[in-house]
């Protein structure tokens, strides 16, 4: 759900969240691994981007090549030249690192698969049918967004044998990651940092809060 949509074609959008996708094998990867070697993984593959995102703006060679083999899914701020900018692929890794490092593994898995998945449908409803803003988007993209969250917290509800109260703080983690993916570009924030970092401190505080009440902490759950 970005202005820069306008950029690429519908097409290349579609080819450019495919690849937004395929990060769902970092959560999948993360819960089957110690979380030390996840943890390990994920800042070997966010250096590895880093460097790939420099070369490619200060070496012509590999800039060259990288517009060759991707440039059609970059957005117009990722392949100017005058500013440094980083990837989304980058923003993404770097998300997942800070999630999975930070916040329990139920709360950080749940964040980044909804940074996933609801940020993929999102943009592609809210590119194809949003006509009424909302924020800096367009309202059927948040409305989308949000209800997608639900569902990625259903699916970890279920899945895991979650308490209800993961049920509750999900649901209002997304309403909130929603809002905050709405509004990245007044609030100057890559949303790939803004939506599961708002996310995960919304279902820890509240999971905090209502274990403090008596209720079943979710956030151990899942080792």
């Amino acid at each position: 759900m970005s202005d820069d949509n306008t950029q690429i074609t519908y097409g290349n959008e579609l080819a450019r969240k495919a690849i937004h996708i395929a990060s769902l094998g970092i959560p999948i990867i993360y819960l089957q691994v110690p979380h030390t070697f996840g943890i390990g993984l994920l800042v070997a593959m966010t250096i590895t981007s880093l460097a790939i995102d420099v070369l490619m703006h200060y070496h012509e060679p590999t800039r060259a090549l990288m517009m060759k083999l991707v440039g059609a899914l970059l957005r117009q701020h990722e392949k100017q030249t005058e500013h440094f900018r980083l990837t989304g692929a980058s923003w993404v890794l770097i998300a997942a690192t800070v999630t999975m490092f930070v916040f329990p593994t139920s709360i950080a898995v749940t964040a980044f698969t909804i940074l996933i998945v609801s940020d993929t449908f999102a943009a592609l409803v809210g590119r194809r049918y949003g006509k009424r803003r909302f924020l800096d988007k367009s309202f059927v993209g948040a409305v989308t967004f949000i209800a997608t969250g639900v569902g990625v917290v259903l699916f970890y509800w279920v899945v895991y044998d979650l308490p209800l109260t993961f049920v509750l703080c999900g649901t209002i983690g997304s309403l909130v990651g929603g809002i905050m993916e709405a509004g990245s570009i007044s609030l100057k924030v890559d949303d790939n940092i803004s939506v599961p970092t708002s996310i995960g401190i919304v279902m820890w505080l509240l999971d905090i809060l209502f274990t403090s009440l008596g209720y079943p902490s979710f956030s151990g759950v899942i080792p």
